[in-house]
């Protein structure tokens, strides 16, 4: 694991930009039960788990002890091929889903105290009178005040047509406000904005890839056709992916008819192909997509297939290298693996995945790197292997082996960078932070010297990714 000597302000802050959570390309079909034949490898693991389960001398969980076993066999595959324990599959499930059922409101935790920022557009809360700025202090009687995010969306959330009683505070009014909201279907919206830039340019944003996003993608590019848009920015910036076929839905939007844009291998040598269908939304129109180092699997199947086809331009910076594709499998107690299946390839052939042999850490600690090598300021350092160049059929080399490269390379903000640091400095997020740290273990901080402190303590990866968790807690907002 590689550490940092401490300069917490600069190295913790670039925790900011390394979160990624890595979408899948998601295949939900149904495994055979032919699988689950007895063999002796899986009879020691169920003889051992029943042995500490009956004989161990102290009284044990051995459904925390399952969990940590399925965690380390994944650990030992690929990245992507991840645990989803039962208490986070419907969460997991919903926001694939594209929808769930909830009051329909995106909040924020304010001291302590659920604030809303918006309420959703014709959602059951807006529906009552509900309005951003308002504080929701109590639901159904049980008072709401320093709950954890999970806790607060597991209590507004609920089944189709239950009612829960809010109690809420507004600026202004003398007494609190009582409202009896009706849970209902809410919409979680892939596309975050579609607009014109100039009069001829429309622009959208693609957050992931959902069950919903292709209908609100070509809902957005048909009102952004009639509005005069004969072109496209495509931002696919930040996007970490999803299901696998929305995003050969969208290509085929752009493609003239029987063009590959993707196909998959398995480890039998079983290759399924993709190709675009006629009638494209936007086959002559002139469209450019950007992509960034967030930017991972279904967004690079897009940017993949387009720049394989020479459709468009390709703006940014390198992207991810997620080449894998994922499929869900039940575990029977409400729990599931997204174990990798097969790989995909883009219409030259190219495996835009990188590799993960020096192990998990090494794999997540991408960003640190490419900060490390200039690649993110400098196209020049964006490193490429001759043995993985490909060729496409107006003659354009593209490469392999680690993310889609830009047509057009788009150096990283620095200035944009000092700015998050000095907001995160202002705010006392970091102040916030050591101050918790420090409590974990105040009789080991307080027996140390300063020397000693500023000689010995590392930032490492793990302190990295702890800031990181602690930022998306405190800065995050939530929907419900």
């Amino acid at each position: 694991m590689s550490k940092f000597k401490v300069y917490i302000p600069f190295i913790i802050g670039l925790a900011v930009a390394v979160g990624i959570f890595i979408g899948g390309n998601l295949d939900f079909g149904d495994t055979s039960d032919k699988l689950f034949t007895s063999n002796s490898k899986k009879d020691k693991l169920n003889r051992l788990i029943d042995y500490i389960d009956y004989e161990y001398v102290e009284d044990v969980n051995t459904d925390s002890i399952v969990d940590v076993t399925v965690n380390g066999i994944l650990d030992n595959l690929d990245p992507h091929s991840v645990y989803i324990p039962k208490e986070k599959m419907k969460r997991s499930s919903e926001n694939m889903k594209g929808n769930f059922v909830g009051i329909g409101i995106n909040f924020y935790t304010y001291k302590d105290t659920i604030t809303v920022i918006k309420t959703i557009e014709n959602g059951p809360s807006a529906k009552v009178g509900i309005i951003g700025g308002d504080r929701i202090l109590e639901a159904n009687g049980k008072s709401l005040l320093g709950e954890t995010n999970d806790s607060l969306v597991e209590t507004l959330r609920g089944e189709r047509y239950s009612e829960v009683v809010l109690k809420v505070f507004r600026k202004g009014e003398p007494k609190l406000l009582t409202f009896n909201v009706t849970r209902d279907v809410v919409p979680i919206k892939s596309v975050d904005a579609a607009y014109m830039l100039t009069e001829d340019l429309g622009y959208i944003k693609i957050n992931r890839f959902a069950e919903s996003t292709f209908n609100e993608f070509k809902k957005a590019l048909r009102h952004l056709k009639k509005e005069g848009a004969n072109s496209l920015a495509l931002d696919l910036r930040g996007n970490p992916g999803g299901f696998l076929e929305i995003a050969v839905n969208i290509v085929d939007e752009f493609l003239e008819n029987d063009k590959l844009i993707v196909y998959t291998k398995n480890k039998k040598g079983d290759i399924e192909k993709s190709y675009s269908t006629s009638k494209g939304e936007f086959e002559n129109g002139e469209l450019f997509v950007m992509i960034d180092e967030n930017s991972a699997s279904a967004s690079e199947i897009i940017a993949g297939a387009l720049q394989d086809n020479d459709k468009g331009t390709i703006v940014g910076r390198r992207s991810y290298g997620k080449g894998l594709v994922q499929r869900e499998m039940q575990l029977g107690d409400g729990s599931a693996v997204r174990l990798t299946v097969s790989k995909y390839y883009t219409p030259t052939g190219r495996s835009i995945q990188r590799s993960y042999a020096n192990g998990n850490t090494d794999y997540y600690d991408d960003y640190s790197h490419r900060m490390k090598s200039g690649e993110l300021i400098d196209e020049s350092k964006i490193e490429v292997a001759d043995s993985l160049k490909f060729t496409t059929p107006k003659g354009k080399v593209v490469y392999g082996g680690g993310g889609i490269i830009p047509d057009v390379f788009v150096p990283l903000n620095r200035k944009m960078e000092n700015e998050t640091l000095s907001f995160l400095e202002r705010k006392g997020f970091f102040n916030n932070f050591i101050f918790e740290e420090i409590e974990k273990d105040r009789n080991y901080y307080a027996s140390i010297s300063r020397q000693d402190f500023f000689d010995n303590f590392f930032v490492d990866d793990k302190m990295v990714k702890e800031f990181e968790d602690y930022l998306k807690i405190k800065t995050r907002s939530n929907i419900v």
